[in-house]
């Protein structure tokens, strides 16, 4: 089972935006309750969509520029990434199902 790769504001270009395959970012920070709780589902869909999808987490406390950038309010939040842009996004702990719905857009 794949596990989510953690990824850094050093990293994030390299992983995130020169892959080729559709990236799932999750921003999360230790101290989020609802990032713990849609932590397992962002495990389940790394190793259901395992070599059709990268799935990655970024620590929104260790690496604040990436988050910055992206304009992170409120985490977690899931992001979608494809060919370098984000494609869309997910605000919240949300059930597995409408996160695989979101995602099987851009395979």
């Amino acid at each position: 089972m794949t596990a989510a790769t953690p990824v850094t504001d050093s990293s994030f270009k390299q992983e995130v935006l020169e892959s080729d395959v559709p990236v799932l970012v999750d921003f999360w920070a230790p101290w989020c309750g609802p990032c713990r709780m849609v932590a397992p589902v962002v495990e389940e869909i790394a190793g259901q969509y395992e070599g059709q999808i990268k799935v990655v987490k970024v620590n929104t406390d260790e690496n604040p520029n990436v988050a910055s950038q992206y304009g992170i309010r409120s985490i977690p939040t899931l992001m979608i990434f494809k060919g370098g842009q984000r494609v869309d996004m997910v605000v919240g702990a949300v059930p597995k199902t409408t996160l695989a719905q979101t995602l099987e857009k851009y395979l």
